[in-house]
């Protein structure tokens, strides 16, 4: 009885308590900090944290559960932490609240993590896992003590896939977008304040597509909370992407669906690019490293002429072992920039032009699917999810429209600069993230099939443009994986990119080359030099193909 009464009366200080009066010696810290670790998670069960501890505008947060979880439970890798989940509460009526999780380690190593997450999002990030494109054996975040967090972005999807009905509500976009991202890590301060009794000294973010775009708002729109992020194959400039998104599945809707190419024809056409570009880096592995050479060998690729190798006699249809004219037709669409035609912005903060695709470098899924084309047909495809949503319920907000006929981006020149704003991290300008002395690691797969590489080259360029090159390295690096997809890829690259970021923040240890190894089954543990942009891993001619040692990072 008396302990329930000492934890009921320390998380009713802790309630009452504004984020100002956390950096502060109150009386409760140490208190709360020395009991053990189940009255301190218990006392943060049904704590109500105040909107004045949240940076952004809320109507405050609540702690909906706090469970202590044993080293010994089951299936628990994590060693001992508390398990807080909460729901930080919108402004207006109609938006959904932001669930969160924060887990809070007994074995705390004084920093946090913050886990980004995937597509629409919409189903809670625990943070309980590995971060994107860890390596399997690594210990989770969570084990090696780090304070974990995440959030299903402030709202539930009510689909698999592209569920674009929450874009419907301002306050849900705008948290989606990005605001979500800071709420939900200064409910985590608060909470880490009160268990532990002082401040974190490094928190990171680490995400990787969607949740890359998330790494991107946090140093961009968030700089004074984080110490370093890395982003992987980030979907940053999402409203470009998904129009670009919606002009790909238009062109395999074109020609009264003849354009359409299914996976079989998909599976001959890329074996043939992959034997025309494979040994382009010395080595005949099955991945492409030398783009460069690779995209002037597969010029005859784009023709309409019988020099095509892909193209069937005379340019119809006859068979899943070649492509007919207009399939080709297709693919030369994909492989153009996707100009929106008019500008959004007075000045250049953002491009209206997004660059190309990559088909005719061997982007395909591992398993020998292409682009995004899915078994089913043309709206089973990957590319027509998004690029059908975020039209349909972000732009025209109009639930009847037929985007893959009747769309018009120019009608919605207004709306489209507002969502650029609110949902894209394109910005270049991350003066005061350098200032303040933070790290950005970030990396794209070249047969990225969902978000091509070339976006992240796009950014990178742009970076240049505002930084010197010395300027530049002092903060933020960018590396290319060849063979590397969205999800998997015919490298299906992990990378330690944590034990990066720590030794470039904490101990000023800037990192070269990186290093990557393969986790698909066929060629599990073969390791690959990953460069930095754009330099390609080139092989010495000598050498275990499987070893990183056997290849050399060249710009030729």
């Amino acid at each position: 009885m008396f302990r329930k009464l000492i934890i009921t009366t320390l998380s009713l200080a802790v309630s009452l308590l504004p984020i100002t009066g956390l950096t502060q010696d109150n009386a409760w810290r140490p208190r709360l900090a020395s009991l053990s670790p189940t009255d301190a998670c218990e006392a943060l069960s049904g704590l109500k944290i105040p909107a004045s501890a949240i940076g952004l505008r809320t109507s405050g947060a609540t702690i909906s559960s706090a469970e202590l979880i044993s080293a010994s439970a089951r299936d628990n890798i994590n060693g001992e932490f508390c398990k807080v989940i909460g729901n930080i509460h919108p402004v207006t009526y109609s938006a959904p609240d932001i669930e969160f999780e924060v887990n809070l380690p007994s074995n705390w190593n004084g920093k946090s993590l913050q886990f980004g997450g995937g597509g629409f999002n919409g189903r809670l990030v625990t943070g309980l896992g590995q971060y994107a494109k860890q390596p399997t054996p690594e210990d989770t975040p969570l084990a090696r003590g780090y304070v974990t967090l995440g959030s299903d972005s402030g709202h539930k999807a009510r689909l698999p896939g592209f569920d674009g009905s929450f874009l419907l509500y301002e306050e849900a976009l705008r948290n989606y977008g990005h605001e979500q991202i800071k709420k939900t890590h200064d409910v985590a301060m608060h909470l880490l304040e009160a268990r532990y009794g002082t401040n974190s000294q490094y928190n990171y973010f680490i995400g990787g597509s969607q949740g890359g775009h998330e790494a991107f708002d946090a140093v961009q729109r968030y700089p004074d909370d984080y110490h370093g992020a890395v982003a992987g194959y980030p979907a940053h400039n999402v409203v470009m992407l998904h129009l670009s998104a919606n002009n790909y599945a238009r062109a395999l809707l074109a020609n009264g669906g003849n354009s359409w190419i299914s996976p079989a024809k998909v599976q001959n056409y890329v074996a043939a690019i992959y034997s025309t570009c494979d040994d382009l880096d010395r080595a005949e592995d099955g991945i492409i490293s030398n783009v460069g050479a690779c995209l002037e060998a597969t010029e005859d690729f784009r023709s309409l002429s019988p020099n095509n190798p892909a193209r069937c006699d005379g340019g119809q249809d006859i068979g899943d072992s070649c492509l007919s004219d207009v399939q080709i037709q297709a693919l030369n669409e994909m492989d153009k920039p996707y100009d929106l035609g008019f500008s959004v912005f007075a000045d250049d903060e953002s491009t209206t032009v997004f660059p190309k695709w990559t088909p005719f470098e061997g982007s395909t899924f591992f398993d020998g699917g292409f682009p995004n084309l899915g078994a089913d047909g043309p709206t089973s495809a990957l590319q027509y999810g998004p690029g059908d949503a975020t039209p349909r319920y972000a732009i025209a907000q109009d639930l009847t429209l037929d985007t893959m006929n009747d769309f018009d981006p120019a009608k919605y020149a207004g709306r489209i600069g507002r969502l650029m704003d609110q949902l894209s991290a394109n910005s270049v300008n991350i003066d005061r993230f350098r200032d303040n002395g933070g790290k950005l690691i970030y990396f794209h797969g070249n047969v990225d099939d969902f978000i091509p590489v070339y976006s992240s080259i796009q950014y990178w360029e742009r970076l240049n443009k505002r930084y010197s090159a010395e300027t530049l390295g002092n903060f933020v690096k960018f590396y290319t994986v060849p063979g590397m997809g969205h999800v998997t890829g015919v490298f299906n690259a992990r990378i330690s990119s944590l034990d990066y970021l720590e030794a470039w923040v904490e101990r000023g240890q800037a990192p070269d080359e990186l290093l990557a190894v393969d986790e698909n089954s066929a060629t599990a543990g073969r390791t690959r030099p990953v460069c930095h942009y754009p330099a390609w891993p080139r092989y010495n001619g000598r050498g275990d193909v499987n070893s990183a040692e056997s290849f050399t990072c060249v710009e030729q």
